[in-house]
Formats: structure tokens, sequence, C-alpha cells
């Protein structure tokens, strides 16, 4: 049987990971500086993280959410306690695109209206309703087409204004800094004010977490910096380290009832072992704080290559853009220099996601081997001139 052929696929195989690195099928040794779309967080393979999940496999892999399980309370608490977020509830589940589906079910359920705000570039996911509100039309079916869903340039405040006046706005949503869009991140004002606006008008304000969570960014949340209280966060790729998992926390005001939201998988028992070893780890190696001196360096050496025109981003979400295509330079840097790296909507740009322990010592080799690539791609093009 032949795999649905959905997916471009470079000619790489990982077998094993250690910390910043992976491993091919041939013993090569890969610097991962992308993390598998930011989901690896604390590092392949991390001890602390591969004990957990063994122990728990050992004694109990999975059981319905129909009977107690007390490891989701404790991820709560966890979740709670690092990320400094109170008064919220959470709902488990398995995927980034799950938790925004939630997310829109609960903000419609809780004001009793059905049209959604997203922005341009906005990557929320591939299902039935996020994927209505991500902006690439190529990747929506014309089943995917009936939702009622409203695309604002971002940053315009003004436009927000009159659309959600118009009273019929159940939820608006957005990446505080945008990942498959090119990480882009409006000013604190218009968050401000784009949070004041919903809660005169009773409209749910839903941030998008899934890619800059969970310590990313240096906060452990990218909404944090902006001083603004959403009233649904979603999470999810960090969670887990690759387990799958994903979850929303919900304002304490909007009360939950029984079938309300329901889930096969989301918060078992695995799952939630997964994701507490995360938590442990980023509080006991003190990761968020080692994400935001890290980055300060990244940043600096970045500044000092020429060919790169803008920095974006924040933390471990960076994004470097050059004045061409970034296709072939990403190609070298992997076959020829063993450095995986991003892509993003923006074709002109490179994205930076490695785990948040990375040290300044591999980020000395990626910028020896970018120097590397670009002094080979200046040769070949005088070359061919």
């Amino acid at each position: 049987m032949e795999l649905f052929d959905v997916y471009p696929l470079y000619d790489i195989t990982p077998v094993t990971g250690d910390g910043c690195y992976v491993f091919d099928e041939n013993g090569k040794k890969y610097l991962d500086l992308y993390g598998g779309h930011a989901v690896i967080s604390i590092g392949h393979a991390h001890p602390n993280y591969v004990k957990a999940i063994q122990d728990q496999v050992a004694k109990l892999g999975f059981y319905s959410n129909s009977i107690k399980n007390p490891l989701q309370q404790e991820l709560a608490d966890k979740l709670e306690k690092v990320s400094g977020v109170q008064d919220y509830s959470l709902f488990l589940c398995s995927s980034g695109a799950e938790a925004n589906e939630n997310a829109l079910k609960v903000a419609s359920f809780h004001t009793g209206k059905d049209r959604v705000i997203y922005f341009e570039n906005a990557f929320h996911g591939r299902t039935s309703g996020v994927v209505a509100i991500t902006d690439n039309d190529s990747i929506k079916a014309p089943f995917n087409l009936g939702h009622k869903a409203t695309k604002l340039t971002f940053n315009n405040i003004n436009a927000l204004k009159a659309e959600i006046e118009k009273g019929d706005v159940a939820a608006v949503i957005f990446e505080v800094i945008q990942g498959v869009g090119g990480l882009d991140e409006a000013e604190s004002e218009f968050y401000k004010t784009a949070a004041e606006i919903c809660k005169e008008n009773k409209v749910m304000l839903i941030a998008d977490e899934v890619q800059s969570g969970y310590g990313r960014t240096g906060d452990f949340f990218a909404f944090q910096k902006h001083g603004i209280r959403p009233d649904i966060i979603s999470m999810a790729k960090g969670m887990g380290n690759g387990f799958p998992i994903g979850g929303i926390l919900i304002d304490n005001n909007v009360e939950p009832k029984y079938g309300m939201l329901g889930t096969t998988f989301g918060g078992n028992h695995l799952a939630c072992a997964a994701g507490i070893s995360v938590l442990d780890v980023i509080a006991e190696e003190k990761l968020m704080k080692n994400t935001a001196e890290v980055s300060e360096y990244a940043m600096a050496e970045a500044v000092k290559i020429p060919e790169i025109k803008k920095i974006k981003g924040r933390g471990l979400m960076i994004g470097l853009e050059f004045d061409f295509e970034i296709a072939a330079l990403r190609k070298e840097l992997l076959f020829e220099h063993k450095v995986f790296t991003g892509a993003s909507s923006n074709k002109k740009l490179l994205r930076i996601l490695p785990p948040l322990n990375i040290k300044k010592e591999h980020f000395e080799v990626f910028f020896h081997a970018i120097k590397e690539v670009l002094k080979n791609q200046e040769h070949k093009a005088l070359k061919s001139s």
C-alpha cells in the first residue's frame, strides 16, 4: 500500500535524537534548529521525559475520559504555576488544530454568535473550522468555506472595531507572533485595544499560542509581554515535546456543561505524563531564562551578517529575512552543513525554532555554516555571470 503523497520530503531518515541533535540511519549528525515545527521544547530524548513516559506506560497507557485521571489535575496545577496565568480552566485534547476548534466552539457557545475574525497570514490549523480562518486558500476544500469568517489586516484596530460593532462576532483569534505566516507581531497597543473592544462588545478574545507558547519567546506565553488577558488560550506544539497533546485555557467566567466538549485521546495518561515532564524540565532547568539569554546572543550575531535584512520574532522563535528566496540556502544548510531550519509563507524568511535548552555554541555552528553558504552562493552567482 502506498502512502497518500501530500508531503514533499527531504531524503533524510532521522532514527535517533539527543538534545539539539538528530542522527540519521547512516549515523550522520544534524543540528536541529527547527524542532519539527517548534514541537521539541526540552530536547530530543531528554532523560526525565523518557523515564516519565516509560514509567507511565508500564502502569497504564490509556483509559477514556469517563474515569478519574489525577494526572490531568497535576498537569493543570503545574501549568498554572509555571506559566503564571491564573483563574483559567484547562481542557485537554491532542493537537493544535483540535485546540483551536474547541476554542471557537467555546466562544460560540458562550456568546451565542457564529462569526469569527482572523487576520492576514494567519495559520490556525487544517481541520474544518480552523482552516476556514487560516489565510491559505489552497488548503481549503469547498466543504470548509461555509463558516462565517472575516479576514482583516493585522495591526489595523479601526477595521477590527468596525467589524466587532456589527454585533454578530463570537470571537477574535490571533497568533501573537505569526508562525507559518512569517513571524510578524503587532504593536502592544493593538493587542490591548483589541482586548478592550472585545470586552466591551462581549466578544471572546482567543490567543493562539500553539507555536509561540510554552516558553518559546522567553515568556511562558507570547501574549504576556503585552499585558492582556485572553478569554481563551490555545496550546499544543511544545506542550509534549513530541507526544501528541494540546489544550485550551478557558477563563473561569465561562461555565462548563456536560457534553459541551469531548475527546477520546485528549488528556490520556501517557500525554499527561509527557506534559508534566515538560513543565518540570522547563522549571527545573530554567529554560525560559536560557531562551532569553541564548536569543540575545543569536540576535546580536545575526545583526553582523549583512545579507540578513531583517530579524523577526522573540526568544527562540526567530525569523531571518533576506532579500532573496531562501530555498537553496536551506537546502545547502541541510545537506552540506547538516543543519535543520524552517521556512514560512514568506519565501525570503528562514525560521529558527530550536529546543529551548540550546546553547550559544550550537548557534556558533549555525552562524559559521550560514556564512559559508552565503559565501558559496555568492561565488556561484559570480561564476554564472
